[in-house]
C-alpha cells in the first residue's frame, strides 16, 4: 500500500476507545488553550481584515468561526479558526527535526465535524489524528526542510486532508484522493518568517489546513488525486530530496504508540527558541534584582538557526508585531524591561517604547556549536548579563515552560487561557467554557453547541 493509502486506514479506522486517556487528556487541554488563543486575537487588525475576506467569499453556513460566532463553508470556517489560533504565536509548539504547530489544524476538524453533525468525542479523534500525523511529519526528514527553505506549512498539507476526510466520512480511497490533492498543491515557502516579517507569517499554515478542507471536500465528489504523492514517481521524496526522508518515521506504531502528549504548550507568545533564553534572562534579573538601567551587555548563545533565523539585522529593528515576536533580541529586551513578555508587549505602543530600544543596542546572540550539537533534542540557550559595575552572572536553560519536562499544570494552562480571554467575557462564560472544555470526552453532544460557546460577549 501507498504511504497515503497506510495513513488513510489510520486515519478512518481509529476509535474513541483506541486512544488512551493521556492522550484525550492532552487533546482537550490543547483544544482549550487554543480556543483562548482564538478568541485574545479575535479583534486584532490583521484578523479583523481576515474576517471581512472570509465574509465575502464564504459560502454555506456549516460551520462557527471563533469570536465572532459568524457561520462560513467548513474551509473557509477551518482557514478562519486556524489564523485566529495561529495570530499570536501562543499556541502549541512540537520541534524535533522540523517545527510545527499541531494546533493549527484542529479547525479542520472543528469545521468539518460540525459540518457532518459529529459529536466532541468525534472532535477528540480527529484531533488526535491531526497531531499523530503533524508530529511525525516533524521526525520524518533529515535535516528538517526548514533547514532548506521550506515552511512547516509544507508538511501540513499532508496531514489536514486526513483529519477533514476523517470528519466528513469519506471512503479509503477518497481519503487517499484529498491527500493526493491536498500534497500535490501546498508547498510553502520559508520566505514567510525570513527578515522582515510580514502578515502572511500567521496564514502560510492555516492556509496549508484549508488546501486539505478543500481538497476532502473535492475528493468526496470522486475526484481523483496522486494515489503515491509521497513516495511515488515526481512525488515529495524524489523531488524535495535536500533531505533525507524516513517513511518509518511517518508509519511505525501509527495507532499504536500516540505523541500527542509528546508537544509542547507556549508559556510565552513568541517563536518556541525565543522561550529558552527569555526563561534564562527573567530568571537572572529576578534573581539577581538586575534593573534595566544597570546593565551594560547581555549575550545569548543559542543554536546556529536561531542565530541566523531570529536574530539577523532586521530583527534588531522589528516595526511589526509578526518581526517582533521572531525576534530574539527584541523579546529578550521586553522581558528584561518589563519583566515578563506578554501579548501586549507587541502592541504599536510597545514596538515604539524607548527602554525596549535601548536594550535592544546591548544584547548580541551568538551561535554556539555545542548547542547545536544538542539539537534538537535538547534547545539549550545560555544567556550572560553584564552589569555596568562589571558583575556578570549567567544561566543556561534547556526546556521551555510548557515543555513535557517542564510541563503546565491544569491551573497554569486555565491561567492562560483566563488571561487571554478576560477582555471578551465575563468569568461566568470562561468557567463554562472551562468546563465544557475539560468533559469534551464525557458527553455526545454536537460540536456546535459546543462553537457556540466560542463566542465573544464584549
Amino acid at each position: 500500500m501507498s504511504v497515503t493509502t497506510q495513513m488513510a486506514h489510520f486515519a478512518l479506522g481509529l476509535t474513541f476507545q483506541d486512544i488512551p486517556g493521556a492522550a484525550i487528556r492532552e487533546a482537550k487541554r490543547f483544544i482549550l488553550d487554543s480556543v483562548g488563543c482564538a478568541i485574545a486575537a479575535s479583534k486584532n487588525p490583521d484578523m479583523l481584515a481576515a474576517q471581512r475576506y472570509v465574509s465575502k467569499i464564504a459560502g454555506p453556513a456549516h460551520a462557527t468561526i471563533i469570536g465572532s460566532g459568524a457561520k462560513a463553508d467548513a474551509p473557509n470556517a477551518a482557514l478562519m479558526n486556524s489564523l485566529l489560533i495561529r495570530a499570536m504565536d501562543y499556541n502549541d509548539i512540537y520541534w524535533q527535526q522540523d517545527p510545527s504547530h499541531p494546533s493549527d489544524i484542529i479547525p479542520a476538524a472543528m469545521a468539518c465535524g460540525e459540518k457532518t453533525d459529529k459529536s466532541t468525542k468525534e472532535l477528540l479523534v480527529g484531533v488526535v489524528i491531526a497531531y499523530e500525523l503533524e508530529m511525525r511529519w516533524c521526525r520524518a526528514a533529515h535535516p528538517g526542510i526548514r533547514e532548506v527553505g521550506w515552511h512547516h506549512a509544507t508538511l501540513t498539507q499532508f496531514v489536514s486532508p486526513f483529519v477533514a476526510a476523517r470528519m466528513l466520512d469519506l471512503s479509503p480511497a477518497q481519503t487517499v484522493a484529498a491527500a493526493g490533492i491536498s500534497g500535490s498543491s501546498h508547498f510553502t515557502l520559508g520566505g514567510v518568517v525570513a527578515g522582515h516579517l510580514t502578515n502572511m507569517k500567521n496564514p502560510a499554515d492555516p492556509m496549508a489546513v484549508e488546501a486539505g478542507v478543500r481538497a476532502a471536500l473535492l475528493a468526496s465528489e470522486d475526484y481523483s488525486g496522486p494515489v503515491e504523492i509521497i513516495e511515488g514517481k515526481e512525488g515529495l521524496i524524489k523531488v524535495l530530496n535536500a533531505v533525507e526522508w524516513s517513511t518509518d518515521e511517518l508509519l511505525d506504531g501509527l495507532g499504536k504508540k500516540f505523541l500527542i502528549t509528546e508537544c509542547s504548550y507556549k508559556a510565552f507568545p513568541t517563536e518556541a527558541l525565543t522561550h529558552q533564553p527569555i526563561t534564562a534572562a527573567l530568571h537572572l534579573c529576578q534573581r539577581h534584582k538586575l534593573a534595566a538601567d544597570s546593565i551594560k551587555e547581555i549575550l545569548v548563545k543559542t543554536t546556529t538557526r536561531s542565530a541566523d533565523i531570529l536574530s539577523d539585522p532586521g530583527k534588531y529593528k522589528p516595526q511589526t508585531k509578526e518581526t517582533a515576536d521572531h525576534s530574539l533580541p527584541y523579546c529578550i529586551a521586553a522581558a528584561v524591561v518589563d519583566g515578563n513578555v506578554l501579548p501586549s508587549s507587541f502592541s504599536e505602543e510597545k514596538l515604539k517604547d524607548p527602554a525596549i530600544w535601548r536594550m535592544l543596542k546591548k544584547i548580541r546572540v551568538v551561535a554556539d556549536p555545542d548547542i547545536d550539537s544538542l539539537f534538537p533534542g535538547i534547545k539549550r540557550a545560555i544567556v550572560s548579563i553584564t552589569t555596568k559595575n562589571g558583575q556578570t552572572c549567567e544561566e543556561s536553560v534547556d526546556h521551555a515552560k510548557g515543555s513535557p519536562q517542564n510541563p503546565l499544570s491544569d491551573e497554569e494552562l486555565i491561567a492562560k487561557f483566563k488571561a487571554n480571554t478576560e477582555r471578551f467575557m465575563n468569568g461566568k462564560r470562561q468557567d463554562e467554557i472551562v468546563a465544557t472544555t475539560l468533559s469534551l470526552d464525557e458527553t455526545d453532544q454536537p460540536i456546535s453547541q459546543y462553537m457556540g460557546l466560542l463566542v465573544n460577549e464584549k
